[in-house]
């Protein structure tokens, strides 16, 4: 059903860390040179594990600005997702204080939430895990905020100074996708003007690793990590886990124009559904994406044939690119076969449930600078992904309408339109 609303929503400010880069225009660059960000995980030892690269963001928290009592109390993704509100915050010029606090609100995705500091946690409190029963007398004074993830909601809201709607979308890999989607829904229907939203994630920890080896869904190209995230590379084997946050000042369109406010893009159209078939599993024909992409463009008002640009899911592992190259055409048709297609995920890894705002970020710049991204490492494309993947170089292009979607354990599949701002 498409929007009835005639309040429209777009970005006027973004903050990003990512792999590679700190900072949207470090991002950016990282993107359009083509160059990857993985790597063999320094964080710890990663030797007893089956994969052993990652894409690590070279965050500083103290560098960035960060008390050391902010520090202590946030988990790391919690970090990354402050700091990325400072800098959308600076990008935009919005000053919290200036406005109604009651009409801001906050949305953040994540999908495994403090999962660094809870094991950490676990860790310290079992002993090294010797003691079945844990002693809670070592635990941090903050676990349980590192147990809620809505405490990243608050570390948002507190920052701003946001007093309207606030919460934490957990969707799996297309939170971030979904965050984004739920600020942009408030925003529409006059629960909010301004929505400080995106979404986190700092998953790059042991029990992440084994949780991923145990079904095979991470490469194990290790002897190579420069080249281990290979989207519809013939030979690819699996994701590269990595970490990252992006989020947005997503602003009512009247409000961004009287205070004059640089404009990104405009968010024009949504849709989620879910396959309700298989926890990890997907169907071949991507019925499940391609009805969440036909819903997006009606709610957008769009004809398939105006997409410039489709921003892949693009993991990595064959069931999730065949599924997702299926449901480019059956939802966009013929034109499928004449609109580019690239995967940021060959360059920064796949930060679960941040990476939906990350690439968003990268969509958005993409219309700004009319370029699309290219697919790094693609060098012998699988017979079963025959679309035009921008292989390895970036491209320029006059891009209006960016297509930018997401698919996630528990059968979730996201899609956003983003539109070149008035």
């Amino acid at each position: 059903m498409p929007n009835t609303s005639d309040r429209r929503v777009v970005i006027t400010g973004m903050g990003v860390i990512a792999p590679g880069g700190l900072g949207a225009k470090a991002f950016w660059e990282l993107l359009t040179s083509g160059r990857t960000a993985t790597r063999t995980v320094s964080f710890f030892d990663p030797s007893p594990f089956r994969s052993r690269v990652a894409a690590e963001a070279d965050f500083d928290p103290a560098a960035e600005g960060l008390s050391p009592q902010e520090i202590r109390r946030m988990d790391r993704a919690a970090q990354l997702a402050v700091v990325c509100t400072r800098e959308c915050l600076v990008d935009s010029g919005f000053a919290t204080d200036e406005h109604d606090p009651t009409r801001v609100g906050v949305s953040v995705g994540t999908a495994v939430g403090a999962t660094m500091s809870l094991e950490e946690e676990y860790v310290v409190v079992s002993d090294g895990g010797q003691q079945w029963l844990t002693d809670h007398r070592y635990a941090s004074p903050h676990l349980y905020d590192y147990l809620v993830p809505s405490s990243f909601a608050r570390d948002v809201a507190w920052e701003v100074g946001a007093e309207g709607p606030a919460t934490v979308i957990s969707t799996g890999c297309t939170s971030g996708l979904d965050a984004v989607g739920h600020a942009m829904e408030l925003i529409r229907e006059g629960s909010a003007d301004v929505m400080i939203a995106g979404a986190t994630d700092a998953p790059i920890s042991p029990i992440t690793l084994a949780c991923f080896d145990a079904i095979k869904a991470t490469t194990a190209r290790n002897d190579d990590p420069e080249h281990a995230s290979r989207p519809f590379d013939n030979s690819r084997d699996g994701f590269v886990l990595g970490e990252g946050a992006a989020m947005f000042v997503l602003e009512e369109l009247g409000h961004a124009r009287r205070r004059n406010a640089q404009i990104y893009a405009e968010l024009v159209g949504f849709a989620s559904r879910s396959n309700a078939f298989h926890m990890t599993g997907l169907r071949p024909d991507g019925r499940e994406m391609a009805e969440a992409i036909r819903v997006a463009l009606g709610d957008a008002r769009l004809p398939a044939d105006s997409v410039d640009y489709v921003n892949a899911h693009g993991s990595g592992t064959k069931q999730n690119d065949r599924h997702e190259t299926a449901a480019f055409k059956r939802s966009l048709g013929d034109h499928a076969y004449r609109t580019p297609v690239s995967s940021i995920k060959s360059m920064v890894g796949h930060s679960l449930g941040a990476i939906g705002s990350i690439e968003i970020a990268a969509s958005a710049l993409a219309i700004r600078h009319g370029v699309v991204p290219p697919t790094a490492n693609l060098h012998e494309r699988d017979p079963e992904c025959d679309l035009d993947y921008t292989p390895l170089v970036a491209r320029e292009k006059r891009l209006d309408v960016v297509l930018s979607v997401g698919s996630g354990f528990g059968g979730f599949q996201s899609a956003m339109i983003l539109a070149r701002g008035e």
